[in-house]
């Protein structure tokens, strides 16, 4: 019995697992993972929660709060199971979301598909009205073809709609009369206008971000409602934070209303987590590696700091914030931690192309049926059988025996399925799957580092999910990367991320015009305006004076430039020495992102503010406690293939909680309840004041360029 605590929990659907994690006020952190229930994800953080609780000697109604991250918004847009949704908007421009920035990912690619819109052209209705840029009313507003539109979409059966007028972000007047008909003539259709979502420049952009929203709100409130209501019925009374794709936390009510800014919900968390361990023990330039059951992620860390883009592409495939590969998939012009996700991780499945070629992913078993070892029904070999055929991974069961593995099983679908089309040996099939997947991870890591100009091999890399840290090693070698670490909890490492994030508000304002035109009282008018409005959601969260962090940061480009680099600013700086302070901070951000600069004029776009409610009571990452004790196995051999020596090797394998009495020096496993670590031959591993297990990658194992 843990007694009567305060109960933090953490909550990660992911597409193969749920992870769960409960931080207790005696310091201890305590998890759980649990198969994920695609049709109905919620059953699974129930499950879960009741399992957890029961190992604690709790219940319910002793959680005091619940952070959740979530795939289902990303698995909606990927899967198009989203709201039948239409869309009102200005006269002539219909087809915005077909236009689109008139690019394509890939400039000669003739086998290219646009993607289809999510709203088709026959759910896409103009009304008369028009602003003029400067906000002046040219046509006034014509309730009756507002009314008219919203008639001929509830009868074809739409159940939501965005209103995206022209220069809305000026003036809003229009977009919110014609929302408040909608909303009072048609109350059963769900209504996002884009002043709400996006008040900011550039038709597509707003279109695209308002039209996804949209899309999203039925399944993304049928879900969250009926997981509130679960956990309600369960007896427990806590409130419940969504975290936001840029790694902040906001309420249910919020993310209900505005799913759009919770698509990169899952990803977030481990890189939030990441960025606080690295505070911890100083390591400031790191990547965040999460391979988990489905994709895996990437993501910078400079100076302390987590990565944050203003806008992203959804996309099948890699997905990726890349400031030069645009027109590729679903725009999405909101705060988010930049991330590089490929559709590659431990139930990704193994297939051989028309040409004769091995290839993997992005097609999942996920957590129904999972790889072929589970038992459960696939036949189709996946990353997780290739690493059970080559003695990577137990070969009887996973999370402290609670998965049951059947080795013969991963084996023959090996065989079946790649090995003898292809005249292969088992072993050379299974590597193969191995090294395919590594490649591909490696460049979704260059995605984010050297794409962005930066350098991987003066980073380290934090491996994660659980996955993650059994492919770390052979992936930072790829990348000239020597030295890996791999956090306590690392198979729940972004549910524990979650546990490490504050509250966050975004709010942006529009000054589009030369920087040399603008005034400094005008621009700290609008300083003061944001931080009016964030000082106040901030107050009605609970927040105090002491526990508010407001963060400013400004869109800027070169004259003529549709594209912004965000620049982070203190408005002292303003007050002090003018705005020549913004335009130096710009340059020198321009050079570092492009490697060069000019001498153009600079026009600001945008002022950003980020408000934070610091939580008092975050997860303590330099004490690296956890309360997973039990499933650990006893110390044993095993046959290992590995990619540097290409060979089976027997290989020690060793509970985790060994390496903390000892260097390990490889070949070695590492084997504990939500993951194995694989330490390859010549590296060796030592944890350090948190408990991390952190790997030395030998330079003869370590390519000379990334």
């Amino acid at each position: 019995m843990v007694g009567k605590y305060t109960v933090q929990i953490a909550c990660d659907i992911g597409g193969t697992f749920t992870d769960l994690v409960a931080q207790v006020s005696d310091g201890q952190a305590h998890v759980r993972k649990v198969p994920s229930t695609p049709a109905l994800p919620g059953a699974a953080v129930v499950t879960g929660l009741r399992q957890l609780l029961d190992d604690l000697g709790l219940a319910f109604s002793d959680i005091t709060e619940v952070v959740h991250g979530t795939t289902v918004g990303s698995n909606i847009i990927l899967q198009k199971r989203g709201g039948k949704t239409g869309l009102i908007t200005t006269t002539g421009f219909r087809d915005v979301l077909e236009i689109g920035r008139i690019r394509t990912p890939t400039m000669f690619d003739v086998a290219w598909d646009k993607p289809s819109p999510l709203v088709p052209r026959r759910y896409r209705v103009e009304v008369a009205e028009r602003m003029a840029a400067n906000g002046e009313v040219v046509v006034p507003l014509d309730e009756e073809s507002v009314i008219a539109a919203g008639s001929r979409l509830v009868k074809e059966g739409v159940e939501t709609a965005a209103v995206c007028f022209l220069h809305s972000c000026i003036n809003s007047e229009h977009e919110r009369r014609a929302q408040a008909l909608l909303r009072s003539a048609f109350p059963q259709l769900r209504v996002t206008a884009s002043c709400d979502v996006l008040p900011e420049i550039k038709e597509y952009e707003r279109t695209s971000t308002t039209v996804v929203n949209a899309y999203l709100l039925p399944g993304m409130q049928r879900y969250l409602e009926s997981l509130a209501i679960e956990l309600a019925d369960a007896g427990m009374d806590a409130p419940i934070l969504v975290i936001a794709s840029s790694g902040g936390m906001m309420k249910i009510e919020t993310a209900m209303e505005k799913p759009v800014f919770a698509v990169g919900s899952g990803p977030a968390g481990g890189v939030i987590g990441s960025m606080r361990l690295g505070r911890e023990i100083d390591c400031l330039d790191a990547i965040a590696f999460d391979m988990g059951g489905t994709t895996a992620k990437a993501s910078i860390i400079e100076s302390g700091d987590v990565t944050i883009t203003s806008e992203y592409e959804f996309r099948d495939g890699m997905s990726t914030p890349s400031r030069f590969i645009k027109g590729g998939g679903y725009m999405l012009k909101v705060p988010a931690i930049d991330i590089a996700e490929v559709g590659a991780g431990g139930g990704s499945i193994a297939w051989i192309d028309e040409g004769g070629l091995l290839q993997v992913g992005p097609i999942s078993a996920g957590a129904e049926p999972g790889p072929v070892c589970y038992g459960l029904g696939n036949e189709r070999p996946t990353v997780t059988d290739a690493n059970v055929a080559l003695g990577i991974l137990n070969q009887d069961s996973l999370a402290g025996g609670s998965v049951l593995i059947n080795a013969v099983s991963a084996t023959t679908a090996i065989r079946r399925h790649i090995a003898e089309p292809l005249d292969l040996s088992l072993i050379e099939a299974a590597a193969g799957i191995r090294q395919i997947v590594n490649v591909a991870m490696a460049r979704a890591i260059r995605s984010v580092t050297i794409e962005r100009g930066r350098d991987p091999r003066h980073m380290t890399l934090f491996a994660f999910g659980g996955s993650g840290p059994a492919h770390a090693v052979d992936v930072a070698a790829l990348l000239g990367i020597s030295k890996v670490i791999i956090p306590v909890m690392s198979g729940v490492f972004s549910a524990v991320g979650m546990l490490g994030a504050d509250v966050e508000h975004n709010f942006v304002e529009n000054l589009f015009r030369p920087l040399e035109r603008i005034k400094a009282s005008d621009l700290m008018d609008v300083i003061e305006r944001l931080r009016e409005s964030g000082t106040e959601r901030l107050q009605k969260d609970g927040f105090g004076e002491v526990d508010r962090q407001l963060q400013f940061s400004a869109d800027l480009h070169y004259f003529g430039q549709s594209s912004e680099l965000n620049v982070a600013f203190n408005p002292e700086d303003i007050e002090q020495g003018g705005l020549g302070s913004l335009s130096k901070a710009f340059h020198a951000a321009y050079l570092e992102t492009y490697g060069y600069q000019n001498n153009e004029p600079v026009e600001l776009v945008n002022i950003r503010l980020s408000a934070f409610g610091i939580r008092r009571h975050r997860v303590a990452f330099a004490e690296g406690q956890s309360g997973v004790t039990s499933g650990e196995v006893p110390e044993s051999f095993r046959n290992v293939w590995f990619d540097s020596t290409r060979e089976l090797i027997s290989t020690v394998v060793y509970p985790r909680s060994a390496i903390e009495r000892t260097e390990v020096r490889g070949p070695a496993i590492l084997e504990s309840y939500d993951t194995t670590i694989v330490v390859p031959p010549g590296c060796g591993a030592v944890t350090d004041k948190c408990g991390s297990v952190v790997i030395s990658v030998p330079s003869e194992l370590v390519g000379d360029t990334p």
